[in-house]
C-alpha cells in the first residue's frame, strides 16, 4: 500500500468507519450462528429458521436506503449515532425480555436490520476524505468490517453453550458500546461533503442505467456473501450433523476468508481496473456454486470449496466499491445506500430460499445452482457495459476501470 495513501484522507475516521462497521456486522447475522440453538428451543421448520436468519439481512437492505438519504442530509457521523443507539435498545430489550416465539425472533431481527444498514454509513463516511485513485483502498479498508461476521460465527455458539442463546444478546451489548465511545471520539466528517439533494433528486439516480447494472452486481457478491453467512452454520449443522459450535468454527473459517480479502479485491481493481477483477471473480464464484450444490460427502471437502466462494465473494464486494465511486462521487451516500440495499436483498433471497428448498425438495442444490446462474448472468451483462464504461465516464477518471 503506497505510503501517500496515509496522508491522503484521515485516518482516524477510516479506522472508526472500519469499528462501526465492523461491530454492527458482528450483531447483523447473529441470529446466524444462534440459528441451531434457537430454532431447538423455538421448534422452528427449515423454512422457519431459513427465514428468521433472512429477515435481518431483509431489514438491513430497506434501511440501507433511509441511511443514505440520513448520510445527505443530516452527515454521517450524525446517521451512524441514530443507527448505533437503536441497534443497542434492540438487543437490550431482547436480552432483558427474552425471545419466546418465531414472531419474537422476527421482531429482533428487524431491529437488527440497522446494523446491517451500517454500510451506508460508514463508506461514504470514509470515502469522503479520500481522492479518486485512493477509493478501492480507502472502501476496502473501510469495507473490511464484513469481518465482524467472523466474530459472530467463532464465538457465539460457544456462548450460547455456556451461557444461553439468549445471554449472547446482553453480552453482544459490551463491544457494541465501547465502539459507541470510540466512534464519538474519534469519527469526523469530511469539510467538502456534497450538499444535501431532495428527494427528486434520488429518484432521479434510478433513472440511470448504470445504478440498476451496480446494484445487481452488488445482489450477486454481497448477497452471496451475507447469505450464506448467515445460513452457514444450519447448513454444516444439517448436512454434516456437527454441533452448534463446531459449525460455527466452520462458518467462522469461510468468513472469515471473504472478510479477509475484501481490501485485497478493492487493491487489485485500483491496479488493474474493477471491471476486469469482477469478470474474474464472477466466473469462479459461479463454477464454485455449482459445485457446492453437489453436497460435498465430508465437510472437510465442503470447507475446502465454500472458503474459496467466500474469498472470491468478498474480493467482488471491494471492486464493485472500486467503480461506484468513480461513477458517482456527488451522490456516494444514496448510491451505497441503493447498492447495499440490492446486496441486501440478494442475501435475504439466498438465505430464505436456501431454507425454502431445504424443506420442499429436502436439499440445498435447486437454490445454490439459482445462485451460481445469478453470477454468470452478472459475468454477461458486465461485458455488455465494459466498453461504454470505458469511452464514458471511465475516460474522466483518474483511477483504471
Amino acid at each position: 500500500m503506497k505510503s501517500s495513501f496515509w496522508k491522503a484522507g484521515h485516518t482516524p475516521t477510516l479506522l472508526s468507519s472500519f469499528l462501526y462497521f465492523d461491530l454492527s456486522f458482528m450483531v447483523w447475522v447473529l441470529l446466524g450462528p444462534l440459528a441451531v440453538q434457537m430454532a431447538l428451543d423455538l421448534q422452528l421448520s427449515p423454512s422457519q429458521k431459513g427465514l428468521m436468519v433472512a429477515t435481518p439481512v431483509l431489514a438491513g437492505a430497506l434501511l440501507r436506503i433511509v441511511m443514505g438519504v440520513l448520510v445527505d442530509q443530516i452527515k454521517p457521523k450524525m446517521a451512524g449515532l441514530i443507527g448505533q443507539v437503536i441497534v443497542i435498545l434492540s438487543l437490550l430489550l431482547a436480552w432483558l425480555h427474552g425471545i419466546e416465539t418465531f414472531q419474537h425472533a422476527l421482531l429482533l431481527g428487524l431491529g437488527l436490520g440497522f446494523a446491517g444498514a451500517a454500510f451506508a454509513v460508514a463508506l461514504p463516511l470514509a470515502s469522503r476524505w479520500y481522492p479518486p485513485e485512493h477509493q478501492g483502498t480507502a472502501l476496502g479498508i473501510a469495507g473490511a468490517g464484513n469481518s465482524g461476521t467472523v466474530f459472530a460465527a467463532l464465538f457465539a455458539p460457544g456462548l450460547a453453550v455456556a451461557f444461553g442463546w439468549n445471554n449472547v444478546f446482553g453480552l453482544a451489548l459490551i463491544p457494541l458500546l465501547i465502539v459507541l465511545v470510540v466512534y464519538m471520539v474519534y469519527a469526523k466528517d469530511a469539510p467538502d461533503a456534497p450538499a444535501p439533494k431532495s428527494l427528486g433528486q434520488y429518484l432521479a439516480i434510478l433513472k440511470d442505467k448504470d445504478a440498476w447494472w451496480f446494484m445487481f452486481f452488488y445482489s450477486v457478491t454481497f448477497g452471496g456473501f451475507v447469505g450464506l453467512a448467515s445460513s452457514l452454520t444450519i447448513y454444516f449443522n444439517d448436512l454434516y450433523s456437527l454441533g452448534p459450535v463446531v459449525a460455527g468454527y466452520c462458518t467462522a473459517a469461510c468468513v472469515f476468508a471473504g472478510s479477509l480479502v475484501r481490501p485485497l479485491g478493492g487493491v487489485i481493481a485500483d491496479r488493474i481496473g474493477g471491471v476486469k477483477t469482477l469478470l474474474v471473480m464472477y466466473s469462479a464464484a459461479a463454477v464454485l456454486l455449482a459445485m457446492m450444490s453437489f453436497g460435498q460427502p465430508t465437510y472437510q471437502i465442503a470447507l475446502a470449496i465454500i472458503v474459496p466462494v467466500m474469498a472470491v465473494l468478498g474480493m467482488g464486494n471491494g471492486a464493485v466499491f472500486q467503480l461506484v465511486p468513480q461513477r458517482f462521487r456527488k451522490e456516494i451516500g444514496v448510491m451505497t445506500g441503493l447498492v447495499g440495499m440490492a446486496g441486501g436483498i440478494g442475501g435475504f433471497y439466498l438465505a430464505a430460499s436456501l431454507g425454502y428448498f431445504k424443506q420442499h425438495y429436502g436439499n440445498y442444490q435447486i437454490g445454490l445452482l439459482i445462485f451460481a446462474c445469478l453470477a454468470v448472468m452478472a459475468m454477461v451483462g458486465l461485458m455488455g457495459v465494459k466498453t461504454r464504461w470505458r469511452t464514458t465516464w471511465g475516460s474522466a477518471t483518474t483511477a483504471k476501470v
